[in-house]
């Protein structure tokens, strides 16, 4: 009988997890949840988004506590900042940009007790929990309108850094662009940072001396398209309706709801059921969406974004189902077949349409 017990819980933790018992509920007017920002909560993006979503736990959870320390440089400050939270008795973190992984592991190890949920990042422990979301999905839709707006066949992309969650935002944008318009192309400028506004706006600036009519981006504030406006050009937004930036050049823009994730995680913390993960939701769950469209933007273009968003949201299809070919032509993912989360997660080339090398890190 012992060895029977043994075994059953064995198969328990192969299936749900080692962790699976490991988090006792903790009251809610106990519970302190902190948030670690790459940028300023006023950069308008990033960090402003996920500002809202510590203000949704705030709402949804009116008994916690929460905290945020703005402007954490990637490396070991956030150890530090981490630490700090720690010893003030924080239990659940968020640590809400790419480069902090490697920091999150660090002194999650140190912190068996402590939660952790780490933003856009592929490494998980036993308090470590991973989450982000198809972002890819709102980009191609983005896509889909920059490319019925050009007159010049030429749009620029400002983008931060060449990692592969940036190449398959730029990749799913290009695939809308291509999808209504095959002879426009997408032009790329690496900025090498997430929030840096000068570089943002002379990025913009480059890009539109080059022939760009419009403008994507995947940068952190609103100074590409403050730029846009200035030279009169279309821009895509991202992470929030920038559109206040832009209030007469402003298409739509891929925007983030992280309030989806975070709310969820700290009631599983409350409920004692959390459970180390990777969450990668879709626009199915609200996560990842489009902001409105401006004025300007024809109702035939709107229809053509509703109907393609339809059939992501219901399965029917989604951005990168072959044919996929690279910027060479060469046919990466044949007709009837798909990418994997895993090829997704390390994609490391650009598909036809872009212009331009990735370079190294």
């Amino acid at each position: 009988m012992k060895k029977t017990i043994v075994l059953l819980l064995a198969v328990a933790v192969f299936l749900f997890g080692s962790n699976a018992f490991a988090f006792d509920p903790i009251p809610e007017d106990e519970l302190q949840v902190g948030f670690v920002y790459v940028g300023p909560v006023g950069d308008g993006g990033w960090s402003y988004m996920h500002d809202l979503s510590r203000q949704a736990v705030e709402e949804a959870y009116p008994g916690i506590t929460t905290s945020y320390v703005e402007s954490v440089e990637e490396g070991p400050d956030a150890v530090r900042v981490m630490e700090t939270f720690v010893r003030q008795g924080f239990q659940l973190i968020f640590a809400t940009s790419f480069g902090f992984m490697d920091q999150v592991i660090e002194v999650a190890e140190q912190n068996p007790d402590v939660v952790f949920m780490h933003c856009s990042g592929y490494r998980t422990a036993e308090n470590v929990g991973v989450y982000f979301g198809r972002m890819y999905q709102a980009r191609y839709l983005s896509g889909l309108v920059a490319g019925s707006m050009t007159e010049t066949n030429t749009i620029g992309f400002v983008a931060a850094h060449p990692i592969p969650e940036v190449i398959r935002g730029i990749n799913a944008f290009t695939r809308g662009v291509r999808a209504v318009n095959p002879d426009a192309v997408v032009r790329v400028i690496w900025l090498y940072s997430w929030f840096d506004p000068g570089k943002e706006s002379e990025a913009t600036m480059a890009l539109v001396d080059a022939g760009a009519d419009v403008i994507a981006m995947h940068a952190d504030s609103g100074a590409a398209p403050l730029a846009a406006e200035e030279a009169g050009v279309y821009v895509v937004g991202y992470n929030n309706d920038m559109s206040g930036y832009a209030p007469t050049r402003h298409l739509t823009a891929p925007i983030w709801d992280w309030g989806v994730v975070t709310t969820r995680v700290v009631g599983q913390v409350i409920e004692g059921t959390w459970q180390s993960e990777n969450i990668w939701w879709g626009m199915d769950a609200g996560i990842v969406d489009l902001a409105p469209f401006g004025d300007m933007v024809p109702e035939e273009v709107r229809t053509l974004v509703e109907e393609e968003r339809s059939r992501i949201v219901n399965g029917e299809w989604d951005v990168f189902w072959g044919p996929v070919a690279d910027q060479d032509g060469n046919i990466r993912v044949a007709e009837g077949k798909r990418m994997s989360d895993e090829e997704l997660l390390s994609f490391s080339w650009y598909v036809q349409g872009v212009e331009g090398e990735i370079p190294s890190n």
